[in-house]
């Protein structure tokens, strides 16, 4: 058994959301409900075609919201998305920088600009295909004695096209990616200390030394949580220039936000936590002027519950997000997504022993110790848990390998 299959597994045996991507294929039941929405309304037909939307997603511990951010992430690479899962546990909320380098990290900007640097190469009449890994295109024109001062300025021309004309793409992010492209493409050359000062640039890393950028062309400022959204924008868009379909930002344990713990990593002073609550009011305000992107942030339903430290107090973010009007059914459109709603709809007995006949199932097969419950014991959970602070999934996964233990 694989390593990464291993990991899966101790995960799911301790209610956990398995992080691989064959597991989250062979368990998912009932959040496909969701799932397959989002696939469908968003990543098929409204995105691609310039679309952006934020979603939040919540419900009680163990409610399937990990799950269900793993496996969209697999499904939106599968679809040609560049696709980012992010901890909140990991990353200051306060500071939209943070989430934007993490956005531009997992999306390996390096492999993006190569992308762009063979779309390049087709607009100047040639294969990529047909150039030789180890070789430039300037390296392969010129073996061939076609690198003439004519087609030097085609290239250059073909730079300033993809990026510096682009109005989605701020100027020097777009200036930074037009040298980092020619330097892919072997014309204009790049020395290797000004590439790498390029990627500290635009990876927000206070190394880099502006003066120093200067010199190449660029009149940049410090990236921070003031300009970040706009060079997510940019980043967005070199991406889809690059063949992708857009960007899908997977946010997860944003209830960290309301813990009181101080022995987290990451905690939030009341001012840390209005900023955060800030960055995302305004996240949403601007969300008309981005373009092919999909946003989740996801949380324990405590982030809505308290008051004090949770959603509601601060109101400028709750009046944005709120469902105006709650129906009796659960609305799939809707900005707010209930994984709690969603259970008490479609969950059944016979969906919960489906649920537990897969993971009795994965589990015995690379391991032991796992029965899958009774129609009984199905109907019997879903009337004890109705208020619980666990949700119906997870005390499925503890029943099921409960049972199993000697």
């Amino acid at each position: 058994m694989s390593n990464d299959l291993n990991v899966g597994i101790n995960l799911l045996k301790q209610g956990k959301a398995p992080g691989n991507k064959e597991l989250l294929s062979e368990l998912t039941i009932g959040i496909d409900f969701i799932l397959d929405f989002w696939m469908d309304k968003y990543l098929s037909e409204f995105i691609p075609r310039g679309g952006s939307k934020i979603k939040f997603l919540t419900g009680r511990s163990g409610s399937g919201k990990t799950h269900l951010l793993q496996l969209l992430s697999y499904k939106s690479e599968e679809m040609n998305y560049v696709s980012a899962f992010i901890s909140a546990q990991n990353i200051w909320l306060n500071d939209f920088k943070e989430i934007y380098v993490s956005v531009l990290r997992k999306a390996n900007l390096p492999q993006l600009l190569k992308q762009c640097s063979f779309e390049i190469i087709r607009q100047l009449g040639y294969n990529p295909l047909e150039i030789p890994e180890n070789m430039t295109l300037a390296d392969y024109l010129s073996n061939k004695g076609e690198l003439d001062p004519i087609t030097r300025r085609e290239i250059r021309q073909q730079l300033d096209k993809m990026f510096l004309s682009n109005p989605l793409i701020d100027n020097n992010f777009a200036l930074a990616c037009s040298l980092l492209t020619g330097n892919i493409l072997g014309h204009p050359v790049l020395e290797e200390p000004n590439r790498r000062l390029l990627m500290l640039w635009l990876e927000g890393d206070k190394e880099a030394h502006l003066a120093s950028i200067r010199r190449l062309g660029l009149s940049p400022s410090r990236i921070n949580k003031y300009n970040a959204s706009h060079m997510l924008r940019s980043l967005v868009e070199v991406s889809r220039l690059a063949g992708h379909k857009g960007v899908v930002i997977l946010v997860d344990d944003v209830e960290i936000l309301a813990k009181k713990e101080r022995s987290e990593t990451i905690h939030y002073t009341k001012m840390k936590r209005e900023d955060a609550y800030e960055s995302i009011r305004e996240l949403i305000d601007e969300i008309d002027t981005l373009k092919n992107i999909f946003i989740v942030f996801s949380f324990d339903n405590r982030l809505i519950d308290d008051d004090i430290l949770g959603i509601k107090s601060y109101q400028a973010l709750w009046m944005r997000i709120q469902n105006e009007v709650e129906g009796s059914r659960f609305n799939r459109f809707s900005d707010i997504v209930d994984l709690d709603r969603l259970i008490e709809e479609i969950y059944t007995p016979e969906i919960l022993v489906e649920m537990s006949r897969r993971l009795s199932t994965v589990i015995n097969h690379h391991d032991r110790g796992a029965f899958p419950m009774s129609i009984t014991s199905a109907e019997e959970l879903i009337s004890k848990t109705q208020y619980g602070s666990v949700s119906l999934p997870r005390q499925v996964n503890m029943t099921t390998i409960h049972e199993g233990v000697e």
